[in-house]
């Protein structure tokens, strides 16, 4: 018997990720020093804080 999956527990942090992601590229596109900037390094840090770790871990 096949077990289904639902969306959110597989889609949901890939989601998370690429919307922190746009939001950040916007900030990054549109602000002009400031608060703009340190939300565009943090929006856009964590999704490669997130893939380094993974990738460090699987390696592990």
């Amino acid at each position: 018997m096949k077990q289904r999956h639902s969306f959110w527990p597989m889609w949901g942090w890939p989601i998370v990720l690429g919307v922190l992601t746009t939001f950040g590229l916007i900030s990054a596109l549109f602000s002009d020093g400031g608060l703009g900037d340190m939300l565009a390094w943090f929006a856009l840090g964590i999704p490669v804080a997130v893939c380094g770790w993974y990738g460090w871990r699987r390696k592990g």
